[in-house]
């Protein structure tokens, strides 16, 4: 069994507070000594209350995902002989209302772009399974999972249920 911990840390900084108007800038204190600024999305709470420029929990759900499924993807194709040059994948989650009404990232979609190196190379069915395998964070969040294709080197994740 492993353990996996963060802090997380803000202060008020002597701002009005009980106006709903204070800073939601904080920051994430990982292991190893990286610390992350973070924030609410503007896209929820308004600048200058949120900061652009920080991660925002959204975000970061969305990239635990892709980077999940990213060091998923290399250790199959390592393990099959491949060798991957470059990985890059433009996530994309989409926060709409969830079955129940309430807003949520109902949908994650990964596209995933993996260049190889020299002349072995998966055939397009082996790319395909190999991006649709589960990841242990997937494995983690979703009691249902669904993947689609969306085009020959990506997939979709549905994470509706996995945010009720």
């Amino acid at each position: 069994m492993a353990e996996y911990k963060s802090v997380v840390v803000w202060s008020r900084d002597g701002a009005a507070f009980t106006d709903n108007r204070y800073s939601r800038s904080h920051r994430w204190h990982f292991d190893g000594g990286v610390e992350v600024p973070a924030s609410s999305s503007p896209h929820v709470i308004p600048v200058p209350m949120s900061v652009e420029a920080a991660v925002d929990p959204e975000e970061a759900f969305v990239a635990s995902l892709s980077s999940c499924h990213m060091l998923w993807f290399l250790s199959i194709a390592a393990r099959r002989g491949f060798v991957v040059d470059h990985y890059q994948d433009e996530a994309v989650g989409v926060m709409a209302k969830n079955t129940d009404g309430k807003l949520a990232i109902t949908h994650v979609t990964l596209h995933p772009e993996a260049h190889f190196f020299g002349d072995s190379r998966p055939a397009a069915d082996e790319l395909t399974a190999m991006h649709h395998r589960h990841t242990r964070v997937v494995s983690s969040l979703t009691r249902s999972k669904r993947m689609s294709d969306v085009n020959r080197l990506g997939c979709g994740l549905n994470a509706a249920t996995a945010l009720e």
